[in-house]
């Protein structure tokens, strides 16, 4: 057990420890630049589709607001909560800085690797599915089949599995520690209500989002507003502190300005998932009249995820007066609890463990699907799909009532660091693919065309399904 824990602590070293953080920042700097910062040009256009409905006439079709939506819910999680903290804790409030630089780099990321996945979705019986694996075996050719198996083998272990169990852990222990409720009662509830939902397909995954998703994130979203009104004096101050410590100007931990770059790339990477490979499953869902409208909605995804929400966070704990720069012996949901508590009262943490529950429940849902979607590319047995979902169900009742299981799965960073490589690698080889697209929507643009509509003939020499993208 020893050699496979080593083993798979090796590739974790060589993906996220070395190559895997530069390879996202620099690849994303490369899409902004490549694109003409398409992210900040068309950021205007990213909140259509929050008012939009199904953009075509396809029945029963997933909406870009509800493939928006039910990505939000996967990518805002507990890192939001916890993750915040610790990159605070670990690399001072300059960590915040670096969370927003990656977070604007990541939205070009985000924006070509969804509009690739609706290129070359497929119309299936159940909607659409798409996504990196079928986007390499389309996109590049029978040649990288072993490529596309590969990533859809680390999305189950590491998603499906893997986090799944993490997150089924996180609720448990927050209601276990706020309310008392014992843990086997909280893995009952989250075992039913996960299997109701995940046995409606992913037309139900969606209206489930849809419903909890503004739910979740409006509610934690005013609270930090809140706490920002009633210390509104504060906040240049707090800004200052950001800014001087990303810097080095001012040192709060060890390791100066070192310390905060690299924990704000790490949780920014690992909480809006740009670049990843996961969001782009859902993404391709969607009943969208262009790829490129797709990718500027996903954009907007890890706008919310890191520059919002992950901001509550933060600001919750630096107008606090429970966060002690240099200290590193506070575990990161009890700092983000313990400085609610001292903005609001002890009632707040209630608060915090429903938004907890919230967040931890959307993403796994959401985490379910990316596997699902993976497994529906490997095979097309329904028995596979009946094994998938009965075993999500008792990760997570075992996640949430035998908390020292998760340590079982060790082996789900490492993982999502290879998908993440994989992912990207696929990424440069079928980037001149995207800027076609993004050519081709821009030119629409300049023609008076308020909604680009995509025509596949223009694309003849490319691998699409007609029944997804049906000639003009």
């Amino acid at each position: 057990m020893s050699l496979i824990e080593s083993f798979f602590g090796l590739i974790g070293d060589l993906t996220w420890g070395w190559a895997l953080i530069p390879f996202l920042v620099i690849l994303g700097l490369f899409f902004t630049i490549a694109t003409g910062f398409v992210q900040f040009r068309f950021f205007g256009r990213m909140f259509h589709v929050l008012l939009r409905k199904n953009q075509t006439a396809e029945k029963n079709a997933i909406s870009g607001r509800e493939a928006l939506l039910l990505s939000i819910g996967g990518r805002v999680g507990g890192g939001n909560i916890a993750g915040v903290a610790v990159a605070i804790t670990l690399g001072g409030p300059g960590a915040v800085f670096w969370m927003w630089a990656v977070a604007l780099v990541g939205m070009a990321t985000s924006l070509v690797e969804c509009s690739l996945a609706q290129l070359f979705k497929r119309k299936e019986k159940d909607g659409f599915r798409g996504g990196p694996a079928r986007a390499m075996i389309y996109g590049l050719g029978e040649n990288y089949k072993w490529l596309a198996y590969l990533y859809a083998f680390c999305l189950i272990a590491s998603f499906a599995f893997g986090f799944n169990a993490f997150q089924g852990n996180t609720v448990a222990g927050a209601v276990q520690d706020s309310l008392g409720i014992d843990r086997l009662w909280t893995g009952i509830f989250l075992a039913i209500v996960v299997g109701f939902i995940i046995y409606g397909g992913i037309k139900r995954i969606a209206k489930t989002a849809d419903v909890v998703v503004p739910i979740m994130a409006v509610g934690y979203i005013g609270m930090a507003l809140l706490v920002i009104l009633i210390n509104i004096t504060e906040i240049p101050a707090v800004l200052h502190t950001i800014f001087a410590n990303a810097f080095g100007f001012e040192q709060a931990v060890g390791g100066g300005m070192g310390a905060a770059l690299a924990q704000g790339l790490r949780r920014g990477l690992f909480s809006n998932e740009a670049g990843l490979g996961s969001a782009p499953n859902v993404a391709a869902t969607a009943d969208v009249t262009h790829p490129i409208s797709q990718g500027i909605t996903q954009s907007l995804s890890v706008f919310i995820d890191t520059i919002i929400v992950c901001s509550c966070t933060a600001f919750i704990i630096l107008l606090g007066d429970v966060y002690v720069p240099g200290a590193q012996d506070i575990d990161g949901v009890v700092l983000t609890q313990q400085s609610l508590v001292s903005h609001f009262g002890i009632w707040s943490q209630y608060f915090l463990t429903g938004a907890i529950l919230l967040f931890s429940f959307s993403s796994v849902i959401y985490n379910y699907y990316l596997g699902e979607n993976a497994l529906t590319f490997m095979s097309k047995s329904k028995a596979a799909i009946h094994i998938l979902r009965i075993a999500v169900i008792a990760i997570v009742f075992i996640g949430a009532t035998a908390p020292a299981a998760t340590s079982v799965f060790f082996f789900s960073d490492p993982l999502m660091g290879v998908l993440a490589l994989v992912n990207l690698l696929a990424l440069l080889m079928m980037f001149p693919t995207a800027t076609r697209l993004l050519k081709d929507y821009r030119d629409q643009l300049k023609e008076g065309k308020e909604h680009p509509i995509f025509d596949s003939a223009k694309f003849s020499d490319l691998d699409i399904d007609p029944k997804a993208w049906p000639k003009q």
